[in-house]
């Protein structure tokens, strides 16, 4: 499989990833591969608002979810800000402010 798009997970990201159940941990990442392998399925990816997009994982009736942005300039690049379970059916506002404040730094320290 050729890779189209490519997910970076910052630090946040991945602490979140690696401290739930293995078998959480496989399906993130199995739908982490088909995100990056072109699949654009509204549930698996989904734009929340102008810059922040949703990795969506549903998984033994838990939503885990990483909040990410996209980064043109270095081709197809997706950064995953970090990640939280989702337990109401909106995002909340201070998981897309925190997503936004990463990436606005991201962007500085570039």
């Amino acid at each position: 499989m050729i890779k189209k798009i490519n997910i970076l997970l910052t630090d946040d990201a991945k602490d979140f990833v690696l401290s739930l159940p293995e078998k959480a941990r496989k399906k993130i990442t199995y739908n982490i591969l088909r995100i990056e392998g072109g699949e654009m399925d509204k549930e698996l990816f989904k734009k929340l608002n102008e810059d922040i997009w949703e990795l969506r994982t549903l998984f033994n009736g838990t939503c885990y979810r990483l909040l990410a942005f996209w980064d043109t300039e270095q081709r197809a690049l997706i950064i995953a800000t970090h990640g939280f379970i989702k337990k109401t059916q909106k995002t909340p506002k201070n998981e897309i402010d925190k997503a936004e404040a990463i990436m606005k730094q991201y962007f500085e320290n570039k």
